[in-house]
């Protein structure tokens, strides 16, 4: 089949809103699909959100493709008989967040204006698909709640998941993502000043705010935990993944409510790595179970470090943890072939 997947991007970031239609694309093409990208420049720029959903639903992709597969919004503005949207998350800021302080528009007339648009397009655009899929409960509990729509769970595979292979489990906590305010990597290091054990910390990632980086790099030299604490700020291969993980003594994942259970959750369950989490991460929790399958706590510094601590003091609870969450991943049906087959049905 000749399959388009078409999505959004901001040039030269990078991030799992690319992991999801590269790897989707390989997969397809393991398959014998003829598969090609479409990558659609985007910006979150208020006033220029509608303008480019406006150009993305003119554009005439039947002629080139049997199916599309959306991914990230708006790439479902995109016109075609044969449409299926996998939906990752919203402009949040017009959606879940328009009442938090990353609120993008003033609420006065012309903003609620622009916030009421964009949910009717929205709307509109994604009842047009053969078939709706979201990466998480979260999301789809968003679509019904915003947009009134129905869809189904469909949690995204990694590549490679036999690259992540389970060592023995050394002193340091592990977290690989970008390296931004709302994931929240700075509670993890205040935690560290509240840990009572040898436990390490190893944070790794690129950042759009060196900045924050910086403030993070200097909290540590404050709480006297410097020497424990390992910041990489650069881009981390999926190689180097599976090797921090692979002796890690578990991973931390502590974004403010996340779409989806978040590759470094799904990345550490197969190296049988349990996460550490925090009530209001979101779709995190939708995978990490406490006690079962990871450690989740109160976004408060004390009680993350106690959970560190905790992993520290208890490896066979590490253990345990680490290969339940292994375990929950076949659960769920997180894999390419179960992925694929809903997609294309």
């Amino acid at each position: 089949m000749k399959i388009g997947i078409v999505s959004t991007a901001v040039p030269l970031v990078y991030g799992g809103g690319r992991f999801i239609v590269d790897w989707l694309k390989e997969k397809l093409v393991e398959r014998g699909h003829q598969v090609e990208i479409v990558y659609l420049p985007f910006v979150e720029r208020p006033d220029e959100i509608l303008s480019q959903m406006a150009a993305l639903r003119m554009m005439k992709l039947e002629h080139y493709f049997e199916q599309v597969i959306t991914i990230r919004p708006p790439a479902h503005a995109v016109r075609h008989p044969r449409k299926v949207a996998w939906f990752i998350h919203h402009i949040r800021g017009f959606y879940d967040l328009w009442d938090t302080p990353y609120r993008p528009i003033a609420a006065n007339a012309a903003g609620l204006a622009l916030r009421d648009s964009i949910i009717a397009a929205d709307t509109e655009c994604l009842s047009e698909a053969r078939h709706l899929f979201t990466n998480s409960r979260v999301v789809g509990e968003r679509l019904r709640r915003f947009n009134g729509l129905e869809s189904e769970v469909l949690y995204p595979p990694i590549l490679r998941p036999e690259m992540f292979v389970s060592g023995t489990y050394g002193d340091e906590i592990v977290s690989v993502c970008r390296m931004e305010h709302h994931k929240r990597q700075h509670l993890m290091v205040e935690a560290m000043g509240h840990t009572r054990t040898a436990v390490r910390l190893r944070l790794c990632g690129v950042s759009m705010d060196t900045s924050h980086v910086q403030g993070m790099r200097e909290r540590a030299r404050a709480l006297g935990v410097a020497d424990r604490v390992t910041i990489e700020e650069r881009w981390i291969s999926e190689e180097e993944k599976a090797e921090r993980l692979k002796n890690a003594l578990a991973s931390a994942y502590l974004p403010f409510d996340e779409d989806s259970y978040g590759y470094p959750t799904i990345e550490a369950a197969h190296a049988a790595r349990c996460t550490v989490t925090v009530s209001d991460s979101g779709g995190v929790a939708e995978f990490v179970r406490d006690g079962v399958t990871g450690l989740m706590t109160e976004p408060d510094p004390a009680a993350i470090g106690a959970a560190f601590d905790r992993l520290h003091a208890d490896r066979a609870l590490a253990a345990r943890l680490g290969a339940a969450a292994r375990e929950h991943v076949a659960e769920l049906g997180i894999d390419w072939d179960t992925t694929i087959e809903r997609l294309l049905a």
